[in-house]
């Protein structure tokens, strides 16, 4: 990958929904909350999980309208908003699993030097007690949500915010992620990125996205990814 040479690479950023935890039943059962509230009837895990990737804000416009350009009115939305935040809160991390190898593939990359961040448009209030709940916080050095930027994925700004964090370039890290969105995010602020099978990429396949601008690679999860970079990166545990 051209983009990242193997001598420079000093961090990688990982994306959450979809690629460190599979969150889409928790999701959905906030977002059903929210459909019921307006006497909807409920939608399947999987539809909902196809919403996933663009931020709450934007899950919960497509979730009431069950659509993915769909849109509600200010004052729908804020309730909706409200309901769900409230319905999320509550059961955030008790549906949602670690996919397998994850803490694995993380420690992998830490053994060979490499800076660790999540970087999600997630707001903090859910991603911070998500990652704790899940015994992922301790293993990454710097976590960027959805929240502490201007622009979330697609565009740069959260691999920007978590590159300046780990005092690297844009250029010295790469991106793991699941969607369109990740690798549009990591080549927009000048990052290489690889994609994952596991997550939601807006019901796409993942890849479709093989051969887009950036893109190093599809794996089948965060293990074999890491795998792939530690060799890219000519590292090794323990280096």
């Amino acid at each position: 990958m051209a983009a990242i040479p193997a001598r420079t690479l000093r961090a990688v950023l990982v994306d959450l929904d979809g690629t460190l935890l599979d969150t889409a039943p928790d999701l959905a059962h906030a977002a059903n909350a929210a459909r019921q509230a307006f006497g909807l009837p409920p939608l399947a895990v999987a539809r909902i999980a196809q919403f996933v990737g663009k931020g709450t804000d934007m899950l919960v416009q497509r979730a009431l309208t069950d659509a993915l350009d769909g849109r509600l009115d200010a004052a729908s939305f804020e309730r909706a908003k409200q309901v769900f935040e409230e319905s999320y809160r509550g059961i955030n991390g008790t549906l949602s699993r670690v996919f397998d190898r994850v803490p694995e593939a993380l420690e992998l990359l830490r053994s060979a030097g490499l800076g660790l961040a999540c970087v999600t448009n997630k707001p903090s209030q859910f991603t911070l007690p998500l990652l704790q709940r899940c015994g992922l916080f301790p293993r990454l050095d710097v976590v960027a949500c959805g929240d502490q930027v201007a622009r979330r994925k697609p565009f740069p700004d959260l691999i920007e915010l978590a590159c300046a964090r780990l005092q690297v370039a844009p250029g010295q890290a790469l991106l793991i992620g699941d969607s369109l969105n990740d690798a549009q995010a990591a080549h927009a602020a000048g990052s290489g990125s690889v994609l994952v099978e596991t997550g939601y990429n807006e019901g796409e396949s993942v890849h479709d996205l093989a051969g887009a601008a950036g893109v190093g690679g599809i794996f089948p999860g965060l293990f074999e990814a890491a795998h792939w970079i530690l060799q890219h990166a000519g590292a090794s545990p323990g280096a």
